[in-house]
């Protein structure tokens, strides 16, 4: 069946659901000319992309980032807003992903017109997992969804990748307040642009006072990303919706701030020009082992680095060496 690349596009910019849901089908395909018709399909939406702002989201296990989503997402379409909440999932391969989860509990968000939930597509490396992300959030602006949610559902490394794709970084926190700040990786507040303390009601709202005391003393301590904006760490209370306004003004503050001052142009042109250099890599990497040569000669050549019997820079040349000759 012939794929029809214009109508697609045409109805990915109407804001066709059944459209949006083709586009990202085709980008999320692992067939070979499904690849070359999404990369199309992006040349042709390129033009209407990027008018959303990108918000990234990640937390400690049990931070409430499902319930924060969905307050937060929820007084965005209120006030006229259309939300995407896309995730990024290195787990996903091994777990079938817990964003399916995070959409059930995000059931009333699910339910609106001007919002869409996707799941993190199944990959075997994070990185082609935040391929598909960054595409589909492309799609995503194209078909009019002014805010993109990026949610990290995994650790350690996504929190990196979706920081490299997004505009502002939200870092959700307990208000348990402690010498080690919760164990929080330093590389991780190095990345935040606003720390939020969730479930800071109640009982809890002492704990939390201390706790962004603490992270403010710890801020301070950090060689600031811009010069420009001072992170701030912000109380909330998702599940009674408590500082989700107060979270969204510091959003569009930021924004105002970095479109300024030139950084979020300057910012985006950078992420764009790694994202090149990224796919360009992978797919070098992908043609070198597909190369009947190569394939033939690696496991030959990686049994003689384990052994130690021949060193790696020596094995990378042979490897090189027998491509080169294959092409």
């Amino acid at each position: 069946m012939t794929i029809k690349i214009h109508d697609i596009a045409a109805g990915v910019r109407s804001g066709n659901l059944r459209a949006l849901a083709k586009a990202i089908t085709l980008i999320e395909s692992r067939n070979r000319d499904h690849s070359l018709a999404a990369t199309t399909l992006l040349d042709e939406l390129l033009p209407q992309a990027g008018n959303a702002i990108r918000i990234g989201i990640s937390g400690v296990p049990g931070a409430g980032k499902s319930t924060f989503i969905e307050a937060f997402g929820m007084q965005l379409i209120a006030q006229g807003h259309k939300v995407a909440v896309l995730a990024v999932d290195p787990s996903s391969q091994l777990s079938g992903g817990s964003i399916l989860g995070d959409k059930t509990r995000m059931e009333d968000l699910s339910r609106q017109a001007n919002a869409f939930i996707r799941p993190s597509p199944a990959g075997d490396t994070l990185g082609g997992v935040a391929r598909k992300t960054r595409e589909t959030m492309l799609v995503c602006e194209a078909a009019g969804y002014d805010v993109i949610i990026v949610e990290t559902v995994g650790v350690g490394q996504s929190e990196i990748t979706v920081a490299s794709m997004v505009d502002f970084f939200l870092l959700l926190q307990l208000p348990n307040a402690g010498d080690e700040l919760q164990g929080i990786k330093r590389g991780v507040m190095e990345i935040a642009d606003a720390i939020l303390i969730n479930k800071s009601e109640g009982e809890s709202r002492p704990r939390a006072e201390l706790a962004r005391q603490q992270y403010q003393n710890a801020l301070h301590m950090l060689k600031p990303k811009s010069h420009s904006w001072q992170v701030p760490v912000l109380l909330c209370s998702a599940l009674h919706s408590q500082g989700i306004t107060e979270t969204w003004q510091v959003i569009e503050r930021f924004r105002a701030t970095m479109e300024q001052t030139g950084e979020l142009q300057a910012k985006r042109r950078l992420q764009a020009s790694d994202w090149m250099w990224t796919l360009l890599m992978d797919d070098l990497k992908q043609m070198l082992l597909s190369d009947r040569q190569v394939e033939a000669l690696l496991p030959q050549v990686q049994e003689a680095v384990a052994r130690g019997t021949t060193t790696p820079g020596a094995a990378v040349r042979r490897l090189l060496e027998a491509f080169r000759r294959g092409q």
